[in-house]
This record gives C-alpha cells, sequence and structure tokens, in this order.
C-alpha cells in the first residue's frame, strides 16, 4: 500500500510565475504535481550552489519547477515554476 500523497503548497511568488504561464503548461504543471511530485518529490533533481536544499523538476525546455520537501510534514512548498534564464 502506497503512503499518501505529500500536499502541495505554492507560495506567492510561485503564483505569479504561474498567472503568466500558458494554458496547456498550466495543464501539464497540475500533470506534474499531482502525478509526479506529490506521489514521489525526491524523484526530482537535487539543486546544487544557491539552491542547495531545493529540487528541481523540468516542466519544459526552458521552464523549471523549483521546490522545497519538508518531509515530517509530508508537504511540497512549491518555489518557482517559471524559467530560470531571466
Amino acid at each position: 500500500m502506497n503512503p499518501a500523497p505529500y500536499e502541495i503548497l505554492i507560495t506567492r511568488r510561485a503564483e505569479k510565475d504561474i498567472e503568466k504561464l500558458s494554458p496547456q503548461l498550466k495543464d501539464k504543471l497540475y500533470g506534474i504535481l499531482t502525478e509526479v511530485i506529490a506521489v514521489n518529490p525526491f524523484e526530482g533533481k537535487k539543486l546544487v550552489g544557491d539552491l542547495e536544499g531545493y529540487y528541481s523538476h523540468r516542466l519544459n525546455y526552458q521552464d523549471r519547477i523549483v521546490y522545497s520537501i519538508h518531509s515530517k510534514r509530508r508537504t511540497v512548498y512549491i518555489e518557482r515554476a517559471r524559467t530560470h534564464y531571466e
């Protein structure tokens, strides 16, 4: 039996990023959040350097979902949901 999925919380900064996404990317983001990150957030790429402690999952060629994980609370905080090439 699989454990309960992680709760997804979206920061204000990520909300602003999401507002700028196309409807297709918003749909893709929702799918990734519910089917991948909420199920196993550790599947993402572990980041290093200034973003050490965060994880990343590719949304498309240019855009990434950047998030942190609070294991004890089974919560994922979505920090960014757009390009890191700005």
